[in-house]
């Protein structure tokens, strides 16, 4: 009685193989992400943009949100840009960036009604959408 039968041995190869190739996609499928996504959090996450100095704030009229803009100083090789950002007066108080833009040195922030904010220009209805120069 033969216990290894060629076609049982050839089936298990097969099937091994199989695994061994679904394992190395995965594994090079999640490195391929985690570096995208490294790439994406360095260069174009618009919430690790620099600070800023102080320019002006603004409530929307039902008092729910309130936008602060400030001043970012590259120094003396980039120009100033403008960047605000989103506070939620909840109990949270959650902050978030929602404007970018480059080549400015203020912020004319104009309420159109409680959840639409014009700033310099782009209409933004909050909190979902955002401006970043980058990516208009």
């Amino acid at each position: 009685m033969d216990y290894f039968d060629d076609e049982a041995v050839k089936l298990e190869m097969q099937r091994t193989k199989r695994k061994v190739r679904v394992v190395l996609f995965s594994i090079i499928f999640l490195v391929i992400c985690f570096i995208g996504y490294g790439v994406y959090w360095t260069f174009w996450d618009i919430n690790r943009l620099p600070k800023g100095e102080f320019i002006s704030q603004s409530s929307s009229p039902d008092g729910h949100y309130t936008i602060k803009a400030y001043l970012s100083n590259g120094g003396a090789t980039t120009d100033f840009a403008v960047r605000v950002e989103l506070v939620t007066n909840t109990n949270t108080h959650r902050v978030k960036n929602i404007y970018w833009n480059y080549h400015e040195q203020s912020a004319k922030m104009v309420w159109i009604d409680n959840d639409t904010v014009e700033i310099n220009g782009h209409e933004l209805n909050l909190p979902y959408e955002k401006y970043d120069f980058r990516t208009h």
